[in-house]
């Protein structure tokens, strides 16, 4: 849609190719509505809406009927702004709180999902809708042919809500739900829920109920669980399809990685919009916030090395057993200092000098005996060297 002043014009009005020229071509171009939706600016109901109100124009000529086939060079307007080339399909998770009405612009002037978004977004536009006082998990995607099959009845995705309500009720009663209801002539299709917690009080009980749902009309768990008598006093989406609210905090914003959209949608997205890549292009400021706070707290608690990192010591409560001491190894013998005379070795070749025998208990008397001990050389405190019997080791 990039205008080319060299291209031929083959149409001297400005208008586009429309279907009745050459219905059977496909090489004639795309159709606007499709290719308005690929680009984002909305589902294929809302840009014929768009048509019809005269705010879509291409080579500066408003439409008239969204039987019309754009081709390749042809300047598309929306409100007299230049929608540029279709990008690769993304998808974003937005919780969004009570008090915003999911619309681009509203008549009655209440603050809307897009204008409270962050910057730094494509053109985004809403993959179903949460009323002004429902809150939780909200689909935002740049695809419209994508929003389009996600919000459609037929497509059947799952969406699971948790609600709190006014009354009374039974299990019994909600499981009557399973095959289906109407409710001021609208049938709604067949809705799952469950009695999770119910606290009973003066004039009724206070319920919280898990509802799980295909169709996603227009109010459906608030006017289904009013045909029961319960009055809905507030709403939560906890889940859309495979995508969950999880951790995400109130009016924060995360996109979805190519790879899930891959993976999940790529049954409902055109094949040349399929997105590349691993990671999102979108990064949350308040998932950096977060990370930049954090950050100095792990630094503060971990030591700086682990020499410094030490065990946290044991402690017993009073009138507890306490451990006992592992027992020290036996200590090894100590050395004599070198200033104390050392027992000289006995030279094996030197016959050994003749000591008294010890007297037989047949003879010999107490003189013997005397005499035997008054012959042992003098010790080591008397200045002599004291020799040690032959069974003695010869050092310590």
């Amino acid at each position: 849609m990039v205008h080319d002043p060299l291209r031929t014009q083959p149409h001297a009005s400005g208008q586009a190719g429309t279907d009745a020229d050459d219905p059977d071509s496909e090489a004639a171009g795309e159709r606007v509505a499709k290719l308005l939706a690929r680009a984002g600016v909305g589902s294929r109901r809302d840009v014929e809406r768009l048509i019809a109100e005269g705010r879509v124009a291409v080579n500066g000529r408003a439409l008239e009927t969204p039987a019309v086939k754009v081709e390749a060079g042809d300047i598309v307007t929306v409100d007299g702004e230049v929608v540029g080339e279709p990008e690769p399909a993304r998808l974003f998770r937005y919780h969004k709180p009570v008090g915003l009405v999911t619309t681009h612009k509203d008549p009655a002037g209440r603050p809307t999902v897009f204008a409270a978004l962050p910057e730094g977004l494509p053109r985004l536009i809403s993959v179903g809708r949460l009323d002004l006082s429902s809150e939780g998990l909200l689909l935002l995607t740049n695809d419209g042919e994508l929003a389009r099959a996600l919000e459609s009845p037929a497509t059947g995705i799952v969406r699971r809500y948790r609600a709190r309500a006014y009354g009374r009720t039974t299990q019994a009663a909600l499981d009557r739900l399973k095959d289906g209801v109407t409710v001021d002539g609208v049938r709604y299709g067949a809705i799952e829920a469950r009695l999770d917690k119910a606290k009973e009080g003066r004039e009724g009980a206070n319920l919280w109920i898990t509802v799980t749902l295909h169709e996603g009309k227009n109010r459906e768990v608030r006017r289904v669980l009013e045909s029961l008598g319960l009055k809905v006093n507030r709403l939560i989406r906890l889940a859309y399809g495979p995508l969950a609210l999880g951790t995400l905090d109130v009016g924060e914003v995360e996109e979805v990685g190519p790879r899930v959209i891959r993976e999940q949608f790529a049954a409902h997205i055109d094949p040349a919009n399929l997105p590349t890549g691993e990671r999102p292009q979108y990064r949350s400021p308040a998932k950096k916030a977060r990370r930049a706070a954090q950050a100095p707290a792990a630094a503060e608690s971990a030591p700086e090395s682990r020499s410094e990192a030490k065990p946290a010591k044991k402690t017993y409560k009073a009138g507890w057993a306490k451990a006992k001491p592992k027992a020290r190894p036996h200590p090894p013998p100590k050395r004599k200092s070198s200033a104390a005379p050392q027992a000289p070795l006995r030279d094996s070749t030197r016959p050994r000098e003749a000591v008294a025998e010890r007297p037989s208990p047949q003879g010999g008397g107490a003189n013997q005996g005397r005499q035997r001990f008054s012959q042992r050389p003098p010790s080591a405190k008397e200045g002599g060297v004291r020799s040690f019997p032959r069974t003695w080791p010869r050092t310590w």
